[in-house]
């Protein structure tokens, strides 16, 4: 079923069929003999295999009935929708629902992290608990990966997200780095969701961190019209991102089909 540990493909699939439906909230799971029979495997790994799917959040055991699937999508916390958005690529339509619920949330903490830290930094930067040499060092990182014959998309994003982190240890934001955190697990996991977030070149994210660096060097901060102007530039780069995401998992294709097929 793949290149991980049997274990871990079957909790996946049993967890995808949660996720599409197929199995229902409040209904009990097919049971280790069943799914031992279903994948060929001996009691023991398929025991195994459940209790992977309850780490995950899918289902909650009973003692004497077995497991009883979780209303995942209602009370599921961030590590059980990271399960789900990874689940859900092969279903477009909950997919890009999910990834533009994503991006909303990371777009808001990124941009109050960017605002906050600009409002704060410029001409104390030191004050501010960022080393500017530091961060000049993570961007130079991008710029080689960005400048690659293939630009390195996923190890791109990773730093990105690493220099907002070390923005909201500054900012003292310990909830939105965790989410932020999540937030980046979630689309790291997923290569559609990080190419995704390439959706104009990758030397723009390197020319909006220089900007941002040359603003927090300075002594006086950004005027009100050109921080209208970031985050208009910000929104639409996020729609940008939406937008690729919607056509890099094949929801246009799909639509087309489902045309043809009612036509």
């Amino acid at each position: 079923m793949g290149s991980r540990t049997v274990v871990a493909d079957v909790a996946d699939e049993l967890a995808r069929r949660v996720a599409a439906g197929e199995y229902q909230p409040g209904e009990l799971m097919p049971s280790v003999r069943q799914v031992a029979e279903e994948f060929e495997m001996n009691r023991a790994t398929a025991q195994l295999t459940l209790g992977r799917l309850e780490s995950y959040g899918f289902v909650e055991a009973r003692r004497g009935k077995g497991f009883t699937i979780r209303e995942v999508r209602a009370a599921g916390g961030l590590d059980v929708y990271r399960h789900l958005f990874r689940l859900s690529i092969p279903m477009p339509e909950v997919a890009i629902e999910m990834f533009r619920d994503i991006v909303e949330v990371e777009r808001g903490i990124v941009m109050d992290a960017l605002l906050s830290y600009t409002g704060l930094a410029h001409g104390v930067a030191a004050a501010a608990g960022v080393d500017l040499a530091e961060l000049k060092a993570e961007i130079d990182s991008l710029e080689t990966l960005a400048r690659l014959d293939v630009p390195d998309y996923r190890r791109i994003l990773a730093i990105e997200i690493g220099v907002v982190r070390k923005l909201l240890v500054a900012l003292e934001s310990s909830m939105q780095r965790a989410i932020l955190n999540s937030i980046g697990e979630m689309v790291l996991e997923v290569p559609e969701a990080v190419d995704a977030y390439f959706a104009g070149a990758a030397d723009l994210h390197v020319l909006v961190w220089r900007a941002l660096i040359a603003v927090w060097e300075s002594e006086s901060g950004p005027t009100p019209a050109q921080l209208a102007l970031f985050e208009d530039l910000f929104g639409m780069y996020h729609n940008k991102v939406v937008a690729r995401f919607e056509e890099l998992i094949g929801a246009e294709d799909e639509a087309e089909e489902v045309h043809a097929a009612t036509a």
